[in-house]
């Protein structure tokens, strides 16, 4: 066979091996599970990290304010360093508001050693732990929240005997480049991180979505929790390992009743999305940036192109073996499009999507080198060090 054919197997290979053997990943049904109610509903403190988030909480936080709990709940709200005003908004959302009552505090700039984000969820809980919560709910602010997402989440944690229970809040789909590249991100993470090896018991791989994370105070206090993922770029998945380390049994799906609200209405604002974190999650370590460059290429790209080559060259082999691998790509990719409700027509495009991913991840690996990595919000990561044990 030709060198185009060969690829074009290997390509298949790749497919039939991440159709079968990569946890059923492409599969979205991963939800919540449905719980009874607890016969005692544990005290819970929400901790929402906020920086310049004045255009995104009156959508948000009203939705915090509004949940349906039977038992005791409060709202904490970080205001790490905002120049927008973020406090007072939150202030005069709860005053307008009324519901679960609402701290807002401001820690000032990080410490040397702490990602801003991190630092303000550590303030968050410490102000929380003189309440003695037995949950806290860590969720951004550009999360929104049906009413009863509280009650849903607290009571797959009591029931089903979890630490911590995250869901992959539904991001916006609104904007043409939304609907090409947000399912792919979320089609992406859960092919690095399958939900179902995460949720079964006595798993090995370890994942949380940030933006909705309900954790029980004592795993958080085992797990040394933030201080010990206080420089991860990548906070969620360093939280979710650090709770399965010690001891702690996690779960991890898709939200049906919790939203992400922030617009990424252009290529530059997906861009910098995906690329501030890319790197971070290779370890910034070139030699898994080549091997990943290398894998996309021959998992996305290659079917595709062996299939045009294969019929443009009369090697029925190769035009064979790309033409299945790109169908099965598809295949796999439509539950996820129709989780976000997008027409399937756009699974075959996933190929042209993938491209736009590598090229974020490598423009991560530039920046960082330049020492721009993981840029968000006026506050730059260039070259994270491992955290320090004390």
């Amino acid at each position: 066979m030709s060198a185009v054919a060969w690829i074009a197997v290997g390509s298949l290979a790749a497919w039939v091996w991440l159709l079968l053997g990569q946890g059923f990943f492409w599969r979205t049904d991963q939800r919540l599970p449905r719980r009874e109610a607890p016969e005692h509903w544990p005290s819970v403190a929400i901790v929402v990290p906020a920086r310049d988030e004045a255009d995104m909480l009156p959508v948000s936080l009203p939705s915090l304010l509004a949940q349906d709990y039977p038992g005791s709940a409060e709202i904490f709200l970080v205001d790490d360093c905002s120049k927008d005003g973020t406090g007072d908004v939150a202030r005069a959302l709860s005053v307008r508001y009324g519901g679960l009552p609402v701290t807002v505090v401001s820690p000032g700039e990080p410490e040397p050693g702490w990602t801003g984000k991190l630092w303000a969820v550590r303030h968050g809980i410490s102000l929380a732990r003189a309440r003695e919560p037995e949950f806290l709910l860590l969720t951004d602010a550009d999360i929104a929240h049906e009413p009863d997402s509280l009650r849903g989440l607290v009571a797959a944690a009591v029931t089903g005997g979890f630490d911590l229970v995250s869901q992959m809040a539904r991001l916006r789909v609104s904007s043409v480049w939304e609907r090409l590249v947000v399912p792919a991100f979320v089609y992406f993470f859960s092919q690095l991180y399958p939900f179902r090896w995460v949720n079964r018991a006595g798993a090995r791989t370890a994942a949380a979505a940030g933006g909705c994370v309900l954790l029980r105070t004592g795993a958080a206090d085992r797990a040394r929790v933030p201080e010990s993922i206080r420089q991860a770029v990548i906070d969620d998945v360093s939280l979710a390992r650090a709770v399965q380390r010690s001891g702690g049994r996690i779960w991890l799906g898709l939200a049906e009743r919790v939203d992400s609200v922030r617009p990424y209405p252009w290529l530059a604002d997906l861009w910098r999305m995906v690329s501030r974190s890319a790197y971070a999650q290779l370890r910034h370590s070139p030699p898994l940036l080549l091997g990943t460059v290398l894998g996309l290429a021959l998992v996305y790209l290659a079917p595709p192109v062996t299939l045009v080559a294969g019929l443009l060259s009369g090697a029925p082999v190769a035009a064979w073996a790309g033409g299945v691998a790109w169908a099965v790509m598809a295949g796999t990719y439509m539950p996820m499009l129709g989780y976000y409700r997008q027409s399937l027509w756009l699974a075959p495009l996933l190929p042209f999507t993938a491209v736009l991913y590598l090229l974020m991840t490598v423009d991560s690996a530039v920046q960082h080198h330049r020492g721009r990595g993981a840029a968000w919000k006026g506050r730059t990561y260039a070259r994270p060090e491992a955290a320090p044990d004390r």
